[in-house]
C-alpha cells in the first residue's frame, strides 16, 4: 500500500434481505452480496488521490494499519436470529416486523429443551451437519469453535404502538467464524427441538454426524430473522485514539 494512502475499517448498517449475504460472490452467480455492491459503487468513484465518500448508516470508523483485514482479523461474530410466536397468518405480523423476524405458528416452545440442545452446540465442534453445501465447502474449515449459543425473550422494535400480544425471542450465537447457513441450521434444529419435533438426543446425533446430508430437508430456518448483531476486533489492531469500546 503507497506511504499516502490510509486504510479504515467502517461499521455500516444495512437491510439485508435484498442481498444474498455479506461476502463477495464469485461472478458466475446471478445473485450478489453486500461487499459486490460496495466495491461496484466504489469503483465508480474512480479515485485519483482524494475521495469524500458517505454511505448511508455508518455507525463508527477506524483508521488502522495497512496490513488489516477486516474479515480474517475479526476476533469474534455475533448473530441474533429473532422468533416471533403466534403469527397463524401472515396478516398477523406487524408491520414494523415484517421480514425482521420468523414468524411461527405456535405460542409453546419447549424453551429448557431448547437450551439444552443449545449447550450441545457450545464448544469446538466439526459443524459439518450445520453447513449447507456450496462452492466453497471443499475450501473451508467444518471446524469451528461455538462461544455462546442462547436463548432468551426478545421484545418488538416498536412495541408501543404495534404490541399484539405477541412474544418474542431471541437466539444468540457467537464464534470467530461460520459456516454457510450454519445460524439458520442450527435456529431450524433448536426450533424443531422446541416444537418436539426433534429430540436434545437428535441434535447430538445430527452433530456427530459431520455430513451436511444428514440434515433433514426443510427444517433451515428462512433469513428473515438473521442479524449480525456485531463484529469484534482485538484492540491492539485498532488505533486508541479511534478505538470505540462498543465495538471493542
Amino acid at each position: 500500500m503507497p506511504s499516502d494512502s490510509a486504510r479504515y475499517l467502517i461499521f455500516f448498517q444495512y437491510l439485508g434481505t435484498r442481498y444474498s449475504g455479506v461476502m463477495k460472490a464469485p461472478p458466475h452467480q446471478a445473485v450478489k452480496g453486500v461487499q459486490n455492491y460496495l466495491e461496484e459503487a466504489v469503483r465508480r468513484l474512480r479515485p485519483a488521490n482524494a475521495i469524500s465518500l458517505h454511505v448511508s448508516r455508518v455507525t463508527h470508523a477506524h483508521r488502522v494499519h495497512g496490513a488489516f483485514h477486516a474479515r480474517f482479523q475479526a476476533v469474534s461474530r455475533t448473530y441474533v436470529y429473532r422468533l416471533a410466536m403466534g403469527i397463524r397468518h401472515h396478516s398477523c405480523m406487524p408491520l414494523t416486523e415484517d421480514k425482521l423476524c420468523w414468524g411461527i405458528r405456535s405460542v409453546d416452545l419447549d424453551i429448557g429443551a431448547m437450551r439444552d440442545a443449545a449447550a450441545l452446540l457450545v464448544g469446538t465442534h466439526n459443524f459439518s451437519s450445520f453447513r449447507a453445501l456450496n462452492s466453497e465447502t471443499p475450501y473451508k474449515d467444518p471446524v469451528k469453535t461455538l462461544d455462546r449459543a442462547s436463548l432468551e425473550p426478545g421484545d418488538a422494535f416498536v412495541r408501543r404502538h404495534f404490541h399484539r400480544g405477541i412474544q418474542f425471542w431471541e437466539l444468540t450465537f457467537r464464534s470467530r467464524s461460520f459456516l454457510y447457513k450454519q445460524v439458520r441450521r442450527m435456529t431450524g434444529a433448536l426450533v424443531a427441538v422446541g416444537q418436539g419435533k426433534m429430540s436434545v438426543y437428535g441434535v447430538k446425533e445430527l452433530l456427530e454426524a459431520q455430513d451436511s446430508l444428514a440434515y433433514p430437508q426443510n427444517l433451515t430456518a428462512p433469513p428473515d430473522g438473521l442479524f449480525l448483531a456485531r463484529v469484534d476486533y482485538d484492540p491492539l489492531d485498532l488505533p486508541p485514539h479511534t478505538q470505540d469500546d462498543s465495538y471493542s
